[in-house]
């Protein structure tokens, strides 16, 4: 059954005409151990907000071929990286981040999962000087682009994605989008405070303040270049995905090991997944089912 508060919420976020202002978060370099591990750890498989994370592999797996050389930008803990890199083995993969405690977690993540396909180097998602021109084919990044201090930032992130994509290169890129209300933010951002903990919580409310709005992305869109589809989440832009349209279909193998995360989710984030996929389902944007 659809969570009816959630609803609620959305429904009034259509009518309200608040512009609440965007405010960076506190850190945007997300370095502090206590934060990494919280962070880290609602984004593991069995964590809180699993289901998301897997969301976005089903679409990820649609954009990489093998052989493909995948940048991850503001890896974090490498959640999302990892994942992505064990579904698609024959791909190659280098996850950048600035934030050396960051960095530290995804490089004991990586080895515990035995991943020999993904690297992880220092770096700063709006300046890719290190990565030379159209050597990438394609470029991802989940819940990263809040982190930038202002729409300037985000318009030269958009021209390195650019500038390292081979011609024909594949973007994936996924963030929250603002909300016009308060009382939604902080609805979505402690809706399951009891099972992700207070640390988290309040990173959730802070990076849900600092996303851009619609139009700040609809603004910096143009940057990427041509090809790409932006597809808010339907009823408010909670969520707010780039990228370019799907080139094959999940392999049968990436399928079977999706099914099994699937299936090890919690009920209640099975049923997440679900309505997440659905909500997407439009003329434009399609989410594979995995069951």
């Amino acid at each position: 059954m659809p969570d009816l508060r959630l609803l609620s919420h959305f429904a009034r976020e259509i009518f309200s005409r608040q512009r609440p202002q965007r405010i960076p978060e506190p850190v945007l370099l997300m370095d502090d151990p206590a934060q990494v591990e919280a962070f880290a750890r609602a984004g593991r498989e069995d964590g809180v907000i699993g289901q998301i994370y897997l969301l976005h592999s089903v679409q990820l797996c649609g954009l990489i071929r093998p052989g493909d050389r995948v940048i991850d930008l503001a890896c974090g803990p490498a959640t999302q990286l990892a994942q992505v890199a064990r579904l698609n083995p024959q791909a190659s993969f280098l996850g950048i981040d600035l934030a050396p405690a960051m960095l530290a977690d995804a490089r004991r993540h990586i080895a515990a999962q035995g991943l020999a396909n993904v690297e992880l180097a220092a770096g700063d998602m709006t300046d890719l000087r290190g990565i030379a021109d159209a050597s990438a084919d394609v470029v991802m990044s989940t819940f990263a682009l809040h982190h930038l201090p202002d729409t300037a930032a985000l318009a030269r992130c958009f021209g390195e994605i650019r500038r390292v994509l081979k011609p024909g290169g594949r973007v994936y890129l996924a963030d929250f989008g603002r909300l016009r209300r308060d009382a939604t933010m902080r609805f979505m951002s402690h809706r399951f405070a009891d099972l992700q903990g207070p640390l988290f919580t309040t990173d959730f409310h802070n990076s849900l303040r600092a996303a851009f709005s619609l139009e700040d992305y609809r603004a910096a869109f143009p940057t990427l270049g041509p090809g790409l589809r932006l597809i808010p989440s339907p009823l408010a832009p909670f969520m707010v995905i780039i990228r370019s349209p799907a080139v094959q279909r999940v392999p049968q193998s990436a399928r079977a090991e999706m099914r099994r995360l699937w299936q090890a989710l919690p009920r209640f984030q099975r049923m997440d997944f679900e309505e997440l996929r659905h909500a997407y389902k439009t003329r434009l944007h399609f989410i594979p089912g995995i069951r």
